[in-house]
């Protein structure tokens, strides 16, 4: 029997049960505090354009059909200059003058896969120079000494850097569930330091979308999306994909979700790692609230200060993991050919087991006999998980849950203390790993 393909909902569609698939790079909108031109090459004819188009750049008339030349300022010229035969996913930044009288416009330019060009706008903000406060924050970057330092003082630079009311570091695991890492935030706020999160919270195509656009902006919650017009892009016949754009209208549910936290504002910077998304740098604010283009460039930037000294932090954890192993490996080794057991040279030194694992505690059952290391659940209890263990499919050589109390609610009890890890040949069983 043919199982019936899964339901794509149409931006603004989709509900609890289908938000997974909702189609948020064609959201046919975008948010009021800017302006997007779709314009075709060939002639630099604009053919399709946010509803707020003419009013925000100060032109008399629809700007549809009109060319960039066209218009009063130095747009059409910026663009010729910079070369847009080169673009590709990577857009290219201006500041330009449009309209009489003159107004200063930051933008970004991209090509969408349907051809033509994508111009996003915004209001320039004053003159600001940064260059020692980045020059300051890179150096404390890579002089961190850890990830959890690393994880605060990136808090603690974006909290200065934007002036949001909340800043966290989110941190997802291989499963894709997030942790609140470290937190900065306004001292009457409730904290969400060391909070957990499902991974269906940011569905797999948004975390695509955060892979390709690094920095994405929500002014007001509360705003009211302005269409793109036409509706269909006369170059494909579909919808615009916006994946790259920065004004982009954001999921209703997504809005709902802000909204029952009481979130005004938000400012989300992706952090990369080896070419994949480890974390996020989530900046909430209370009320609504516009960060211009220079500040967001500047977070873009120190997110890859950032993610270069992740990688170079976890490689090195990595390799001191390696070194403990085989030094662990050489111990076992030495007490086989020296006592015939191999259980003492595991236990013996509770943080060379430990420490590689990142484990606050562990339990070998073996030959109905049992051995601890660190903080762990009672005997009894370690005996429930073993017996839950071996119930377990028999292809599975090793198990390993961050969510013992959903795998087993039998076991829900002991979640707070211990997650299940094992390998069947020793029935090695850490807790808190």
């Amino acid at each position: 029997m043919l199982s019936k393909p899964l339901a794509t909902p149409a931006f603004g569609e989709a509900d609890l049960s289908n938000c997974e698939r909702e189609q948020i790079h064609l959201a046919g909108s975008i948010q009021p505090h800017g302006a997007l031109l779709v314009v075709r090459e060939s002639d630099c004819s604009i053919i399709q354009a946010s509803e707020n188009a003419a009013t925000f750049l100060g032109m008399p008339d629809d700007v549809i059909g009109q060319s960039l030349h066209d218009l009063d300022g130095n747009l059409a010229e910026i663009i010729v200059a910079q070369g847009v035969d080169a673009l590709g996913d990577v857009p290219i930044v201006v500041r330009c003058q449009i309209g009489n009288p003159s107004r200063s416009f930051d933008g970004l330019i991209h090509r969408p896969p349907e051809g033509g060009l994508i111009i996003e706008l915004e209001h320039a903000g004053p003159p600001v120079d940064l260059a020692k406060d980045v020059e300051k924050a890179l150096r404390t970057i890579v002089g961190s000494a850890s990830l959890r330092i690393l994880a605060e003082e990136t808090a603690a630079i974006f909290k200065a850097f934007t002036d949001y009311d909340r800043v966290m570091v989110y941190r997802f695991d291989q499963a894709g569930h997030g942790e609140v890492f470290s937190e900065r935030r306004r001292l009457d706020l409730e904290p969400f330091l060391g909070n957990w999160y499902p991974a269906s919270d940011i569905p797999q195509i948004a975390r695509r979308l955060y892979e390709r656009n690094r920095v994405r902006v929500l002014v007001d919650v509360d705003y009211q999306g302005v269409p793109i017009v036409p509706r269909y892009s006369p170059l494909s016949g579909r919808d615009l994909d916006m994946s790259m754009c920065f004004l982009r209208s954001m999921s209703p549910i997504h809005i709902q979700y802000l909204q029952n936290m009481g979130v005004g504002a938000t400012l989300v910077v992706s952090l990369m790692v080896g070419g994949k998304l480890w974390g996020l740098i989530a900046c909430h604010h209370y009320s609504p609230r516009f960060v211009h283009f220079e500040t967001r460039a500047v977070c873009e930037i120190l997110a890859e200060g950032i993610g270069t000294r992740i990688a170079a932090l976890e490689g090195f954890a990595q390799v001191q993991a390696e070194l403990s192993v085989r030094r662990l490996e050489q111990r076992l080794i030495e007490a086989i050919s020296r006592d015939g057991d191999w259980r003492g040279a595991l236990f013996d030194s509770a943080p060379t087991l430990l420490q590689p694992l990142n484990a606050s505690g562990a339990a070998l059952l073996f030959d109905n006999q049992m051995l601890v290391a660190g903080d762990v659940p009672g005997t009894q209890d370690l005996r429930q998980i073993a017996a839950w263990l071996e119930r377990q499919p028999d292809g599975e050589s090793v198990i390993a849950t961050a969510t013992l109390g959903m795998d087993e609610p039998d076991l829900a009890d002991l979640a707070a203390v211990a997650a299940a890890s094992s390998r069947r040949a020793c029935r090695t069983c850490p807790a808190n790993t």
